[in-house]
């Protein structure tokens, strides 16, 4: 379906910049507009009144509003990823980057070249709502993992042997409890080994009474004192607790996900792949969205950056190469459940089962709504799924 304006956005947080051009490229209007709805509903019934196609550089965030204006007024609204909006800008004279520059090469790439275009629909609100709490998620994954690496840090700054007897059991919260009673060498040696293990028995560590023994050896091996021990044993105690929040909110975030990824109605096929629980089927149906938008498998595996890239030459060169574009959280999603998978033929498996998977939904005349051999599809658990 072809325009004949096109008129592109360029997406800022405060206000965005508006240009349209007509048929020929030549441009026939252009303005700022600020980020409210009563500036936004303004330029969208400009575009409605001429039946313009609006490009944005955004899918979501800052464009938001404008996303939810268009639809409500059946406005066609489309997005040009970063990557093309950059070298499509190479095309264009000048090395300058402006706001209305950008918002030019947005309306005149979509003019040119409408295919390269993303044209966006708008999501249901279970697909919305399961958004949020994966880009949550993801965020206190970070976070967990940056407040790990500082505890660490101090620990080997002051305390290198503690920091080894403790290994990779410093991040569970029953070891995070104790670290905030005895946050030093010190402290750990003066509580003893019996106070230590009353403590681990408390908090349900494994084990307490052979861990124990490996703290207090650990504390008693150093009798040099590193100049601004106290105060790192206070921002110890300090970040055991952050991270022992954070991990407690990642695990009733984790119950929120999975009541909203078996609200899907393919999350049945998605449990059904190997190696996928909800958190990761959470992440793999969102950033598929509708499935009825690829309209083949090979569409599905291209936006994942599954598909060969073909590298060939005369007949010097002739190879198919690991494509380095594509959705990377998808990808990494996918990759995550192979290797939870753990065995080459369940692997294979999957695949076969997410190829299934994409010809049966697009094929079927309720796409993306429900499918009809989502009940009957087989399981097949994996003691590591849960974990992702």
């Amino acid at each position: 379906m072809e325009s004949a304006v096109y008129l592109g956005v360029d997406i800022g947080k405060s206000g965005h910049y508006a240009l349209a051009v007509d048929a020929a490229g030549k441009p026939i209007y252009q303005t700022s507009v600020v980020n409210d709805e009563v500036a936004l509903r303004k330029l969208v019934d400009w575009a409605k009144e001429r039946q313009a196609s609006v490009v944005v550089d955004q899918p979501g965030g800052a464009a938001a509003l404008l996303l939810k204006l268009c639809w409500q007024s059946e406005v066609r609204i489309g997005y040009l990823h970063g990557l093309a909006m950059a070298r499509a800008r190479d095309f264009y004279a000048g090395e300058s980057k402006t706001d209305p520059k950008d918002a030019f090469v947005l309306a005149d790439v979509a003019r040119a070249h409408p295919t390269r275009v993303v044209w966006l629909e708008p999501s249901s609100e279970a697909l919305a709502h399961l958004e949020l709490l994966c880009g949550y998620d993801a965020d206190l994954r970070a976070d967990a993992n940056r407040i790990t690496n500082r505890l660490r840090g101090l620990l080997v700054a002051h305390w290198p042997a503690l920091e080894r007897a403790f290994g990779e059991r410093l991040d569970s919260r029953g070891v995070l409890a104790v670290v905030q009673q005895y946050p030093s060498g010190p402290a750990i040696k003066e509580a003893g080994v019996e106070q230590l293990t009353a403590a681990l028995k408390a908090q349900r560590v494994r084990r307490p009474e052979a861990f124990a023994k490996q703290l207090h050896d650990a504390a008693l091996a150093q009798t040099v004192t590193i100049t601004g021990s106290a105060t790192a044993a206070r921002l110890i105690a300090e970040l055991a607790a952050q991270l022992a929040a954070v991990l407690t909110r990642r695990d009733e975030l984790e119950k929120e996900i999975e009541e909203g990824f078996f609200a899907l109605p393919e999350a049945a096929i998605l449990r059904s792949l190997p190696g996928i629980g909800p958190r990761l089927g959470a992440r793999i149906a969102v950033e598929i969205g509708s499935i009825s938008r690829f309209r083949t498998p090979g569409h599905l595996a291209a936006y994942a950056g599954l598909g060969p890239t073909p590298w060939k030459s005369g007949t010097s060169i002739n190879a198919n190469m690991p494509s380095r574009l594509g959705n990377h959280r998808l990808k990494n999603a996918l990759f995550l459940a192979a290797f939870a998978s753990w065995d080459a033929r369940r692997i294979f498996s999957s695949l076969i089962s997410l190829a299934i998977f994409a010809v049966v939904a697009i094929s079927s005349p309720i796409a993306g709504t429900a499918f009809p051999f989502a009940a009957t599809a087989p399981a097949l658990p994996h003691p590591c799924a849960r974990w992702w």
